[in-house]
């Protein structure tokens, strides 16, 4: 086939069966060391991709929270603040091997109940899970020289809340420095996505730990709220949306409970006159497509010099007609489902009130599937400061380009919004990526790529976009009493 901007192959399907999930009809919850129905109801996980069922999970309810934080505290009084580091560390070894060796199970199972495609959880977000396990396991016997002072002890309880976007990673980010420190956890996936966090139970369990070390509860926002709550709860980890981070810090307050919160983000991608522009356009779309957009620290306001915009801006529209949406097993998808209708209608309001300020929305040609939830990959230019798709986080597969002409212009409008998540700076020269650097108020900066995360590496933000920082050392600061 031939277009305008070339010769283009069409691919044949290459779907991944879904088979290899092993889906069950049913889930359970996670407490002490056991599976158990919960005291609420049970509901039914949708597929994204085609909006049917793909299997019931047992809900908690608030019985079910002071059961497990009761089983965590006995585990930490008990046998695991008495375990050595080391011993500690084997635990965590397991199940990092356990999740190489599940991997394929556990990438097509993340792609089925989230909607991303399945090259990024076989690629990314199940070697990612893996590694933070690894990365961990080496430090639990090397707390005493982490450079937290010479004796950290272990905080006690973690209740630890996850977002829909990045299932078991996110469990990973937040279990594995979490016992690493001597730790126990109540963990509350996704009402919309449990099932792998369900499935690393199993890993848990098969992996011998203690029983209450690791509790998974499934539920809506009262089991959140339950936990966060919870007296005998010593430490929060939260990630998600800015408005229920500050619910959490509202509630907390004055309990003398350690907390962190990894919320929004609405970073700039900039590009500069010398920037390599074929490269750019790979980091662009990688910044804002990559999960759809749903990503806390996705490129989501592209700001160009003005001197090389038009080019950018063609550019980036050539490629985007070589993006391929469809259902997320297929391997050759790049853009798959939205997770759910609701963030499918905040996606379209936004989209919808960009248009109506007066923004220019361009999208590449492209058949959406009848049934499921989907977006097609969205441009916004002719964008101001002042537009909420300048300002909101949107959460999905729209970009909004903006210009500026000076290195200090492009400060302040990158620096122009309640977050501080994230931002990219794309140029030749090392010294402006120093000085962009040192300005940019974002908790991560990329030089030259994009969302690219590594376990030794902490990431969190400013402003609006939480505190407190995971991954790396820093992580193990956040759930050590130092």
């Amino acid at each position: 086939m031939t277009t305008e901007t070339g010769p283009r192959f069409d691919y044949a399907p290459a779907p991944e069966s879904r088979d290899i999930a092993r889906l069950r009809p049913s889930y359970q919850i996670f407490v002490d060391g056991a599976f158990r129905d919960g005291a609420g109801e049970a509901v039914k996980t949708i597929d994204p991709a085609d909006e049917q069922p793909l299997a019931e999970v047992a809900e908690a309810g608030p019985s079910d929270v002071d059961d497990a934080v009761r089983a965590a505290r006995r585990a930490y009084d008990g046998p695991w603040s008495a375990m050595s580091g080391a011993e500690r560390g084997k635990y965590l070894f397991r199940i990092a091997r356990a999740i190489q060796e599940r991997g394929r199970e556990l990438a097509v199972l993340e792609s089925l109940d989230n909607g991303k495609p399945i090259r990024e959880s076989r690629d990314v977000d199940i070697p990612s899970a893996a590694a933070h396990f690894f990365y961990y396991a080496g430090w639990a016997d090397k707390l005493g020289y982490a450079g937290l002072g010479p004796a950290p002890r272990p905080l006690g309880v973690a209740g630890q809340v996850i977002p829909w976007n990045f299932p078991l990673l996110m469990a990973a980010w937040k279990i594995a420095p979490a016992l690493a420190a001597g730790n126990t956890v109540v963990l509350k996936p996704a009402e919309t996505t449990p099932l792998t966090a369900l499935v690393l139970a199993e890993i848990v369990a098969e992996a011998d730990l203690p029983p209450g070390v690791v509790n998974v509860l499934a539920g809506g926002p009262a089991i959140g709220q339950a936990i966060v709550e919870h007296d005998d709860v010593d430490k929060i980890a939260f990630t998600g949306s800015t408005e229920v981070g500050k619910i959490i810090q509202r509630t907390i307050a004055g309990t003398g409970k350690k907390v962190t919160l990894e919320l929004g983000g609405k970073a700039a991608n900039i590009v500069f006159d010398d920037a390599p522009i074929d490269q750019a356009v790979e980091g662009i779309v990688n910044g804002i497509f990559f999960n759809q957009g749903q990503v806390c620290c996705a490129g989501s306001r592209l700001l160009v010099q003005e001197s090389v915009a038009d080019e950018v801006v063609a550019a980036l529209k050539r490629r985007l007609t070589t993006l391929r949406v469809g259902h997320p097993l297929d391997k050759n998808t790049d853009v798959g489902a939205i997770n759910s209708a609701a963030q499918l209608a905040r996606i379209r309001a936004l989209t919808d009130a960009g248009e109506d300020e007066g923004a220019t929305r361009w999208s590449p040609p492209c058949e959406l599937p009848e049934r499921g939830y989907w977006f097609a990959p969205t441009v916004f230019t002719d964008v101001s400061q002042a537009h909420r798709i300048a300002q909101e986080e949107i959460f999905g597969p729209v970009l909004s380009v903006l210009t500026f002409r000076t290195p200090d212009e492009a400060i302040a409008k990158a620096n122009n919004t309640p977050y501080g998540l994230s931002a990219g700076v794309w140029t030749e020269k090392g010294s402006r990526i120093l000085a962009m650097a040192g300005r940019l108020r974002a908790g991560v900066v990329w030089a030259n790529t994009f969302n690219r995360f590594d376990p030794t590496a902490p990431f969190g933000g400013y402003k609006e976009s939480g505190f407190g920082r995971e991954g790396g050392r820093q992580g193990l600061e956040a759930y050590l009493d130092v």
